[in-house]
């Protein structure tokens, strides 16, 4: 169970991150790409945030995904330089992709089809764990 400073941090970094790659995105060129921060999860000792990220258009997702993770000590930084009245210490960073959109959606195209992914589970794809 999240404690509430868990929470009161996890909401301080994805407040911060979420601006950090919209403005990353924007002056890369990458107009009309939506990047939001869906869940961010901090470790009990506070070291880890596990940070969800969904990105439509979803056909850059990979490659968009690819240059956050390379560039996670830059966005490391920036984000301590925003939260130094509020974190002593930031982080570690972890991106994840957050495919839950899209896995919904393909339930959603499931059920409107003559074939049943109740009966037949093996048409959705395997769901990953958060």
């Amino acid at each position: 169970m999240e404690t509430q400073r868990q929470k009161k941090i996890a909401g301080v970094i994805q407040e911060d991150i979420v601006d950090i790659l919209q403005r990353a995105a924007k002056e890369g060129g990458l107009k009309g790409t939506l990047i939001s921060v869906t869940k961010v999860k901090v470790t009990t000792d506070l070291s880890i945030a596990k940070i969800y990220i969904s990105i439509f258009p979803k056909s850059g997702a990979k490659e968009l995904m690819d240059g956050i993770k390379s560039n996670q000590p830059l966005i490391r930084h920036e984000l301590s330089q925003r939260t130094r009245n509020q974190l002593r210490r930031v982080p570690e960073l972890l991106f994840y992709l957050d495919d839950s959109i899209e896995y919904i959606e393909n339930i959603e195209k499931s059920l409107k089809r003559e074939e049943d992914p109740i009966q037949n589970r093996d048409l959705l794809d395997k769901r990953k764990k958060l």
